[in-house]
């Protein structure tokens, strides 16, 4: 037969005392209520001894809280998200919190029944990466007095706290150190999506360029599908170096740094002698792979405590005050991108 679980009221007739008094100490109210301390020890001793767990749902009806954040990002699998999610849970358990977490990938459908899910489970606060035209939905939970904070990237116009890295910033770095190391045929690998951090990190990639005089070329920006990315990217990658043979690729995201990695390997190409590359994000496999690969690493364990720390704020004061912070990345050099441009590439020869 399965453990029959324990209850606030079986907890008060073993301690003697009554039901609502072991309910406030569990929910942090004996000083609130004049609780003594050794009444108060008393219930949470004998709470953990019979590992008793509360009923969530049901306190949220009696309290309008069920210490609990809903965690919306687009891929909990990719190494970014999982970091922040590994973070903002740990940062979550100091504050007394939970954390449900679920991945949109990129899809809007997906991410209002989400939305919608998290509404029903009552979670106190949302954290969420949005996905495009979400805009309306994050309004109502706004309207609702619902505590809201955006990360990774945020929504022109919607007064909504977020936390974010400086995308324009990260890449302008990467392309202008890329530009120093004496290459000047620099392409860009990106995602079609338009959010935010993606335009930014575009426009840091294009503005180094016409800062040095170099012309821009349309044919050296690669713009992948999301969907697609794992794919079929090596494959277009590959296609568009043996087309426009670039000396250098940045590559807007780390997933795509990696698919870049496998295109190049499949052309017979080293790097940097035959080209360069630099990613955005960091990852294990670029610190692992030789030679290493030179990325833009966000602060992502400040990002996901700064997160969780302004959603308490939020949920705790209900002042309803915006808080919008923007990071600064760190530019990591490694031997991906430091040998300035030299011959033409022989592997591109052989393949001409």
């Amino acid at each position: 037969m399965p453990e029959q679980k324990i209850s606030i009221r079986d907890m008060a007739e073993r301690l003697g005392v009554s039901p609502t008094t072991v309910s406030f100490v569990l929910n942090g109210k004996q000083k609130e209520k004049r609780i003594s301390d050794k009444v108060a020890k008393r219930i949470i001793a004998m709470a953990k001894k019979l590992k008793y767990e509360p009923n969530h749902m049901a306190r949220g009806l009696r309290t309008g809280k069920t210490k609990t954040i809903g965690l919306i990002v687009e891929d909990i699998s990719n190494h970014f998200f999982a970091h922040i999610a590994k973070v903002v849970e740990h940062r979550a358990l100091m504050y007394g919190y939970r954390v449900l977490y679920c991945s949109t990938e990129d899809n809007i459908k997906k991410a209002r029944e989400l939305l919608q899910m998290l509404k029903y489970r009552q979670v106190d606060g949302f954290i969420i990466t949005p996905t495009a035209s979400l805009e309306k939905e994050i309004s109502a939970l706004l309207g609702e007095k619902r505590p809201v904070v955006l990360i990774d990237r945020f929504l022109p116009g919607l007064p909504v706290s977020y936390v974010i890295a400086d995308n324009f910033t990260g890449s302008y770095q990467a392309v202008t150190h890329l530009i120093k190391q004496g290459y000047r045929k620099i392409g860009f690998v990106t995602t079609t999506s338009s959010q935010t951090q993606m335009k930014s990190r575009f426009d840091g990639y294009r503005q180094p360029l016409g800062d040095r005089g170099i012309p821009y070329n349309e044919d050296l920006v690669l713009r992948i599908p999301f969907g697609s990315a794992r794919s079929n990217a090596p494959r277009i990658i590959m296609e568009m170096i043996e087309k426009h043979r670039p000396e250098a690729l940045f590559f807007a995201t780390n997933y795509l740094g990696i698919c870049g990695i496998e295109g190049i390997k499949k052309l017979g190409m080293q790097m940097p002698d035959d080209i360069a590359l630099a990613s955005f994000d960091e990852h294990d496999l670029f610190r692992l792979h030789d030679p290493g690969i030179t990325c833009i690493s966000q602060p992502i364990d400040r990002i996901a405590r700064k997160v969780v720390d302004i959603l308490v704020t939020e949920m705790e004061s209900e002042t309803g005050e915006v808080t919008q912070l923007m990071l600064p990345p760190k530019l990591v050099i490694r031997g991906s991108s430091t040998r300035p441009v030299g011959e033409t590439s022989t592997a591109l020869q052989q393949n001409a």
